[in-house]
Parts: C-alpha cells; sequence; structure tokens
C-alpha cells in the first residue's frame, strides 16, 4: 500500500512511495505525530540521481523486517534536498559540525522538535568497515531515546545553540578591491594541477565558477596566467571522461585527478554553468574547441533535459540497465572493444579505440572504457571520426537510458536560461534564443505569483508547494537579465526588478547588508540558513550580488547597487583565503571593478542590419558583467535607453561606466576596441 508520499510532485519522493516504510513529507504534521506518540523523527534526505540514495533505499528502506522496526519506533520524513534546500543546508550544517564531513544521503535523528541529536549520511545493512549497520543505529538511537531522554535533548539543544552562535560576520561590509583580487588569483595559482588542468586533487569537480572569474579577470586586467589556467582546464575537461564525448553534456564530477572516470549522473546547473563557461571562452579566444563544447552542451540539455512544458529537468540518472536487467552506473555511456566492433567493425573500431582511448583492459570497470578524446600523434580523418561517432551515438541511443529526475528547479532553469540565450546569441542559434524563452515563459506563468514570489519547482505542469530561496530569485533574476540584453525585450528587465525587490525586501539583514538563503517569512527552521560560498552552483549570496548589480547598471537604481556592494563584503573576507569556494563573488567583484560598462545601442528597428551588428558586437565584448539595451530611440524597453538618438541617422552604440560616457559611435571596430580595453 503505497505511503503518505503518493500525492508529492518530487520524483526522489515518489521513488520510495511503495517503500514499506510509513514515510512522511517534511510537515507541522510529521512532527506532531512524532510528539504524540513521544518517539523521536528520523529525517532522510537524498535526490533522485544519487547513486548511494538509491542502494541505501533497496538494503533498508525496501526491506520489510528493517520497516517494521522503523515505523514502531520513529516517524520517518523523507525530504528531497533539490526541493527543500533550505532544510538540507541547516541539517547539512549540523552533520558537518558534528562529524567533520556531510553527504548524501543524509541520514538525521531529530526529536519532535526538529532539534537533531545523531548524524550520519550512508548506513549499510550489515557492519562494514567499522560503520555501523542501519538497524544497529536504530537500535541505539531507539535505547538512548527510551533509557537516556535527558542526556538527548542535551545534546539536542547543545547543537542547536551551536548552530545559532554561527551566524557570518564579514568584516566591513566594503566591495574587494585590486589588492583582495590578486591575492584570490595567487590563491588558485597554488592549488591549480599544471598537469591535468583543475584544482586539487581526486574528486575533482569542473570549476564552473572560478573559470568565469578568471575569464573576466583576464579580461579587466589581461593577465595571462589566468586565461592559462581557465583555457586549459575547460580544454582538459572537454578532451576527458567527464564530458560525454558523443552526445554532448557534462557528468556531474570526475572520481580521479585525470578526468577519466565520471560519477555519470548529468545536473541541469553543472551543464548550464559549463556551457555559458565555453561560450565566454570562446569569446575570448575564438577556440574551435570551445564553440564546439558550448554549442554541444547546449542541445544536450535541449534534447536531453528539455521538458514537454518547455522548462528544463533536473538531473539525469547516473545508473541504468546494464542489458541484463540490472542496474549500473555507466552502463550507458561506456564502451568495451568487442561493442566497438559489433557496431563498427573491425577496421573502423580500431580507429574509433585510438581516437577515444578505448583499451583492452579498460578505464572504468570489467574491461570497458570511459569514452575519451586523448591527445594523440598524427592526424585523423575528420569525416570518418564523425561518422563513427554519429554511428556509435546512435547504437547508444537503443540502450535503455538512465531516469530522469522530470522536476523544473527555478533557479537551475535561471541558470539554463542565461547559458542558452548567450550562446544562441553568440553563435546566430535562434533556436537556442527562442527555448531560453520558453523556459523563462514557463517560469513566469507557473512559477511567479500576483506579487512576483517565486515557487522553488513545478512537476509535469504543476507548482509545486514549496517557496522559492535565495539562489531561485538570484539564478532567475540573472537568466531574465540575460534574456533581456540578447532579445531586447524590456519585460524581462522588468521581471529581474520584481524579483530583486523581493531580494531586497525578504532575504537582506537591513543593517548588515548579509543575505540569507531564505525569507524573513518562510518556515521557520532550527537556524535560518545562511551560506555564501559556492558549492555545485553560485550561492545564492552571490548570485545575487550579481543580479543587483547587474539590475542597478540597467536602471541606475542606487539601493541595488548599494546592496550589491554591501553582499560583496564577504567575498572581500573570503576571497583571499578560500578563492576555489567564492568564485562567482569574485567574477561579481571583477565587474563592480569595471563598472560595470552600461552599453546602448540604438536603431531605426532590431531587424537593422546595422543595429545587428552593433548588439551583437556588444554582447561579444569581454568587458566583466557589462550590460547590453537594444532598441530604437526614445524606447521606453530599456532606461539605458532614454536620450539616445541615432548618429546622423544612423545607428549607434553608447558605452558608460562609473557615470562617465564614451562619445557614441557607429562603427563596430570602435565599439569593439572600448568594450576590450
Amino acid at each position: 500500500m503505497p505511503n503518505r508520499l503518493a500525492h508529492e510532485t518530487s520524483p526522489y519522493l515518489l521513488q520510495h512511495v511503495d517503500n514499506p516504510v510509513d514515510w512522511w513529507p517534511w510537515s507541522a504534521e510529521a512532527f506532531e505525530e512524532a510528539r504524540k506518540r513521544n518517539v523521536p523523527v528520523l529525517l532522510s534526505i537524498g535526490y533522485s540521481s544519487c547513486h548511494w540514495c538509491h542502494v541505501m533505499a533497496h538494503e533498508s528502506f525496501e526491506d520489510q523486517e528493517t520497516a517494521e522496526y522503523v515505523n514502531a519506533h520513529y516517524v520517518s520524513v523523507k525530504v528531497d534536498r533539490e526541493e527543500r534546500p533550505d532544510v538540507d543546508a541547516v541539517y547539512m550544517e549540523a552533520v558537518q559540525a558534528a562529524t567533520g564531513q556531510g553527504g548524501w544521503p543524509m541520514t538525521v535523528f531529530l526529536t519532535p522538535d526538529a532539534e537533531p541529536f545523531y548524524f550520519g549520511t550512508y548506513f549499510p545493512p550489515a557492519p562494514r568497515q567499522g560503520m555501523p549497520s542501519f538497524r544497529q543505529v536504530l537500535q541505539g538511537v531507539h535505547q538512548a531515546w527510551d533509557e537516556r531522554r535527558d542526556e538527548v535533548t542535551e545534546v539536542a539543544g547543545k547543537i542547536v545553540r551551536d548552530l545559532a552562535g554561527r551566524e557570518i560576520s564579514y568584516g566591513d561590509a566594503q566591495t574587494p578591491g585590486e589588492e583582495e583580487l590578486a591575492q584570490a588569483l595567487l590563491g588558485l595559482t597554488r592549488e591549480y594541477d599544471p598537469q591535468r588542468g583543475g584544482f586539487g586533487g581526486a574528486p575533482k569537480f569542473p570549476p564552473s565558477m572560478v573559470l568565469e572569474f578568471l575569464l573576466r579577470h583576464h579580461a579587466r586586467t589581461g593577465a595571462e596566467g589566468a586565461l592559462q589556467m581557465a583555457s586549459d582546464t575547460c580544454e582538459r575537461m572537454a578532451r576527458g571522461g567527464i564530458y560525454d564525448q558523443l552526445g554532448g553534456g557534462f557528468a556531474r564530477y570526475s572520481v580521479d585527478r585525470d578526468w577519466v572516470v565520471p560519477h555519470f549522473e548529468k545536473m541541469l546547473y553543472d551543464n548550464a554553468l559549463l556551457c555559458r563557461v565555453y561560450a565566454h571562452l570562446w569569446r575570448a579566444t575564438g577556440s574551435e574547441l570551445a564553440r564546439r563544447v558550448a554549442l554541444e552542451t547546449a542541445d544536450f540539455m535541449v534534447r536531453e533535459l528539455r521538458t514537454n512544458e518547455g522548462g528544463f529537468a533536473s538531473a539525469l540518472d547516473a545508473d541504468s540497465d546494464d542489458g541484463t536487467g540490472k542496474h549500473v552506473e555507466g552502463a550507458y555511456y561506456v564502451w568495451t572493444p568487442e561493442q566497438l566492433r559489433e557496431v563498427l567493425g573491425e577496421q573502423d573500431a580500431d580507429l574509433a579505440a585510438q581516437v577515444f582511448g578505448v583499451t583492452e583492459e579498460g578505464t572504468f570497470e570489467e574491461g570497458a572504457s570511459v569514452l575519451q578524446l586523448p591527445v594523440r600523434d598524427g592526424v585523423f580523418d575528420a569525416e570518418k571520426v564523425a561518422s563513427i561517432r554519429e554511428r556509435l551515438l546512435a547504437a547508444r541511443s537503443e540502450r535503455p537510458a538512465p531516469g530522469r529526475d522530470d522536476k523544473v528547479v527555478a533557479a537551475w532553469n535561471g541558470l539554463a536560461i542565461a547559458a542558452l540565450a548567450e550562446t544562441g546569441a553568440y553563435f546566430d542559434r535562434p533556436d537556442l534564443v527562442e527555448a531560453a524563452v520558453a523556459a523563462a515563459d514557463l517560469l513566469v506563468r507557473l512559477h511567479l505569483d500576483e506579487q512576483a514570489r517565486l515557487t522553488r519547482t513545478s512537476k509535469d505542469g504543476h507548482a509545486g508547494a514549496n517557496a522559492g530561496v535565495l539562489e531561485d530569485y538570484a539564478d532567475v533574476a540573472e537568466g531574465f537579465l540575460a534574456l533581456a540584453s540578447v532579445t531586447g525585450e524590456g519585460v524581462w528587465l522588468e521581471f529581474a526588478g520584481f524579483l530583486v525587490d523581493h531580494v531586497l525586501a525578504r532575504f537582506t539583514d537591513p543593517e548588515s547588508g548579509s543575505l540569507y538563503d531564505t525569507a524573513a517569512d518562510a518556515e521557520r527552521l532550527i537556524r535560518r540558513p545562511q551560506d555564501p560560498t559556492d558549492n555545485a552552483a553560485p550561492s545564492g549570496w552571490s548570485a545575487a550580488a550579481g543580479a543587483l548589480l547587474g539590475y542597478a547598471a540597467h536602471t541606475g537604481s542606487e539601493p541595488h547597487r548599494t546592496a550589491a556592494e554591501k553582499a560583496l563584503g564577504v567575498v572581500k573576507a573570503l576571497g583571499p583565503r578560500v578563492p576555489r569556494f567564492i568564485g562567482w563573488g569574485l567574477a561579481v567583484a571583477e565587474a563592480v571593478l569595471d563598472g560595470p560598462r552600461e552599453v546602448a545601442v540604438v536603431g531605426p528597428s532590431l531587424g537593422d542590419e546595422g543595429t545587428r551588428s552593433l548588439h551583437r558586437t556588444a554582447l561579444l565584448g569581454t568587458a566583466p558583467g557589462a550590460v547590453v539595451a537594444v532598441g530604437v530611440p526614445e524606447s521606453e524597453e530599456f532606461p539605458l535607453l532614454s536620450g539616445r538618438p541615432l548618429v546622423g541617422g544612423e545607428p549607434a552604440a553608447y558605452v558608460c561606466r562609473n557615470f562617465t560616457c564614451d562619445a557614441p559611435t557607429t562603427e563596430v571596430d570602435r565599439l569593439r576596441a572600448v568594450l576590450g580595453d
């Protein structure tokens, strides 16, 4: 019989609907039930494409005997971390503070007042490598609750008090200057892996936001080392197994230092961020590899993640059926020499093995290899390689596909809108811009209410029940600002304004200018989450700083500019110390130091050839964080167009920064020079 998750919209929760565990969704009623029964709450947090979440579910939550014990002694609450990042953040902070590490599945035991007292991540069904079994943990916690209640509540109270004392103090709330950004670059240089690209050791994550900082720093200062680190890292990732050499798109991370073996799940946020990075790398260098990867990644998102409603799904699973009915990580993506021969024949299989680094012993498991593009001596026939790639992709499409998490997350769709709008504009792909507009339309139609408050998720055209958090407001505003610059439609600037106004009114501490991940009127948790550091995507804090700054540049709004600068105080404090974990904040700080520049392009019509050339040149400018408005003279679509006439009847571009404007120009070359200096 299905449990209480049957009416949820989260694919992750619905995966547990037939568990014998009597799951509740996160709700006041669940904690009321625990109070009534005088039992603790078992909180389990995960997400649909999490490999070890599936493993623990199969081993423990689908086991009848374990479920009966859980149901007798606990109220069990299941949370999708992607739907409730606020709940996840609060308890992850507690887990990391108590154990020094965290991850998913996250397993936390709470009092009926939602105060945590015992923590863990994955627990095996039998004791293993020093880890207790899940049953042992359940029995131990139950015994402590029954026999040492005072001790348990004391521990829980102390944890909550400790968390409450972790409010962020970040110096003097001033924006970072030249010195802090130079120190951040030096810190990154020390952690850079010159042999393999990227930062640190294994596992290695794509450093998307740091790469944006490096590209902006190079654009502003001319620092060659910054550009070298960015371009070499992008090349190594694009040649590695972390990049899907057949279908495009990036996996979540590499388990090794060489980008060879990925953790195969593909997340929307990674691909949106990396699509934009490679497009910006092409803009800076003209690299053909960067162009190819940006377009292939954009095409992957549209082809495999786009939903029927026009939004973008959250993820593709790492696991899929290996053809025998068994779910195996990477089964969809890896190849043996024998499988190459079956599809390509002997001769072409040998060539494919050389091109893609497929070996007899394999680079993954059981003799299979992850496809890469290792640098080889000699030249391959490009047409032949393209034909091999097409045939392998066609053969792969016959394999059982990985599952897809169809929930539409507002923040991640905002990132995808920005990436697709810019990539479409740079490479003359109006279909990509149209895909960005369709996703933006869905967010406005389904995720925004009459007060422009955001709902975090939707699925199958139905809005979820959870309120948007700071990253939703910030990333969707970022997407709308990019769309405004690309399309010349001022309505997207207007919508971005509604969202950043919510950031000012509901997410900002009016005295310090610090930001919270949840709104002032959101559900009260044991602590109001607040984290300025980037993780897999920009933190809500630094994303909000960027959106506030971009909106201020478009409109001249002093409150938004001031709020952006105050928010960047945390970057001044953390940038020189931990630059790898505040890359987007550093990128926004680069935009502040550069102005950012405000570019207004006016012409007789948007379709006019001269207007289009100036507009395209403006979009291709590398000046950090520059904003672009395009339209006819005195158009009310954008404030930047006010008082900007044609010059001698010709289309013209006006460039301003720091309250100073250059003379308008009608020449593409002159505009290019102004935006590149």
